[in-house]
């Protein structure tokens, strides 16, 4: 077994509580195969012939998705990867990856996956940073690994997915379907502890470098079980279908891992247009169907949406980004169901909250603490916040902040490891509020909390109250800095189509939010702008709007009374 250097984490003084509950605590120690607990365990109690991957027309059973991963673990084995090895995966969204990943699994190496998003910058950082032993790439993502490849600096084995094998061998890299056709379908898989690391996942980057989070195999069997259990529930039989990617961060979680705890089945969709999207949930009966709160406005505004037959769904979640109560207001009235919110992150592996943990959805919350987890929320000095107080969230639980190399840089994730660790709680770096009933109402991130005439503002009341004129598509709400007010309230605003920028409207768009908002909250300035800038993965990029600030030509004072 390969030994992962000490200074490779951060020292434990520093670790955040780990708490396991009691219904998963078998997880806490011991020897286990993540693969072995979430694929081969269905097979040996019978289930071996039930669906585990729709793909298009494709159906890959349990039995034939252990024989895949059953064939990657040798040819990986084959290469000289063995445990505690990290293994890069930068793929599409086909069973190939799902395959691949409990390969990587099955011979104890650590699996990590990267943004196929990513530039050669972004891949060379990672690739360099994690060390990676092998990297399995879907062809139709090398040309960023093509340009990176010269910066690699260690003997990292590519192994290529599609395309023709004589032309990768012919670049020194590996064919997956070469080597697949040889391997054998059988493997003895190898067990780790506990404790050592069953997956590394790294951030968007959208704010600096790439970070790594190190998540322990404990964590990634007791989430695993826990999200499959109180959020989604998917049982033999179900179908949990959606589009994010599955080679980064929350689409790795979300199809490579937790659907298979309960034994279900993932519907895999190559790319999100709307129409694919209504189109799979029909054709692969999909039950549970989770995506982004900018998916679901997309689909809302489809001419056709009542051609589609979507009542084999029981269930819609999200997760990512605000969802607004406009927009679960409209999905309710347009299927009868709600959308169930939860949050979650990549430095917790996935969902630390869910509204699934009561019985409806309440609107513009991210729902309660997750069993296992416990949530509070602290003020400036520390002390505890109030009911309907807006604080910052901590978190205990299964699964904590743990970045991987922390002294690169200048110690510079060490530094943030310091900040972000407080009496054995994570601080996620949230500004919430929590109700008397532990309702979790998120707020901003607290580096986009406003501060204005002493009042600490949370854009996401303000953006929400203007989401409700008719005339608005999107909106957000920034800080400037302001000589008199040290911040103003600026509200850049994206309009429905068929509307015009202009100073009536501006005037009208916060004459509507005045029944709801204080006047101390109201927008001193409309940006009206063609698009919000969103990451990938939906969130607003507010530290761009802020930045470009200077550069909108036009910005409207509004005039109210």
């Amino acid at each position: 077994m390969s030994k992962i250097p000490a200074d490779y984490l951060p020292p434990k003084e520093l670790w955040a509580e780990y708490t396991a509950p009691a219904e998963f605590k078998q997880f806490a120690s011991g020897q286990w195969n993540i693969a072995e607990e979430l694929l081969d365990r269905h097979v040996k109690e019978g289930r071996g012939d039930n669906v585990a991957i729709l793909f298009g027309d494709q159906k890959i059973t349990y039995k034939e998705l252990l024989a895949m991963s059953n064939k990657f673990a040798n040819v990986l084995t084959k290469q000289g990867i063995g445990a505690q090895d990290r293994v890069g995966l930068r793929l599409t969204n086909m069973p190939e990856a799902v395959a691949i990943n409990f390969g990587i699994m099955k011979c104890g190496a650590i699996p990590v996956p990267i943004s196929p998003l990513w530039a050669k910058e972004e891949v060379a950082f990672v690739c360099n940073n994690a060390e990676f032993a092998a990297f399995a790439v879907s062809f139709p993502l090398m040309a960023a690994v093509e340009e990176a490849r010269h910066e690699f600096e260690f003997p990292t084995k590519i192994i290529v997915v599609g395309g023709k094998p004589e032309d990768w061998e012919a670049k020194k890299c590996i064919s997956f379907g070469k080597e697949m056709a040889a391997a054998s379908d059988q493997f003895t898989n190898v067990k780790l502890s506990a404790d050592d690391i069953g997956v590394v996942l790294f951030t968007s980057g959208t704010t600096g470098q790439p970070k790594g989070c190190v998540h322990f195999v404990k964590e990634v069997l007791i989430e695993s079980n826990l999200v499959n259990k109180y959020v989604w529930k998917i049982a033999p039989g179900e179908v949990l279908g959606g589009s994010a990617p599955v080679s980064f961060a929350a689409g790795y979680g979300t199809f490579c891992m937790i659907p298979f705890a309960g034994g279900g089945a993932i519907s895999l969709l190559p790319k999100f247009t709307p129409d694919d999207m209504m189109s799979t949930i029909v054709k692969h009966k999909v039950t549970v169907v989770t995506g982004l709160p900018t998916a679901y406005r997309k689909l809302l505004e489809m001419p056709n949406f009542n051609d589609y037959d979507i009542s084999c769904v029981r269930m819609y979640t999200t997760g990512g980004d605000a969802l607004t109560g406009k927009t679960l207001a409209m999905w309710q009235a347009k299927t009868g169901k709600p959308i169930w919110e939860g949050l979650g992150g990549t430095e917790m592996m996935h969902l630390v909250t869910s509204n699934t943990m009561s019985d409806i959805p309440m609107p513009d919350s991210i729902g309660r603490a997750l069993p296992g987890f416990e949530i509070k929320v602290v003020r400036e000095d520390g002390t505890t916040a109030g009911p309907g107080e807006v604080g910052s969230m901590l978190i205990k639980g299964p699964t904590a902040t743990l970045y991987w190399k922390p002294y690169i840089q200048d110690n510079k994730l060490l530094k943030t490891m310091k900040k972000g660790i407080k009496d054995g709680y994570n601080m996620m770096g949230d500004a919430v509020m929590m109700d008397k009933d532990g309702f979790i109402f998120f707020q901003a991130r607290e580096d986009d909390m406003i501060k204005s005439s002493g009042f600490r503002l949370a854009p996401s009341e303000i953006e929400d109250a203007i989401l409700r004129h008719k005339a608005v598509r999107d909106n957000a709400v920034v800080g400037i800095p302001d000589e008199v007010l040290g911040q103003k309230v600026v509200a850049m605003v994206e309009l429905e189509p068929g509307h015009t920028a202009s100073q009536e409207l501006a005037n009208d768009v916060i004459k509507s939010t005045m029944d709801v908002l204080g006047m101390y909250k109201l927008p001193r300035e409309v940006v009206f702008m063609e698009s919000i800038p969103r990451t990938p993965t939906g969130k607003i990029l507010k530290k761009v709007l802020r930045k470009d600030y200077p550069e909108y030509p036009t910005k409207y004072v509004p005039k109210v009374k």
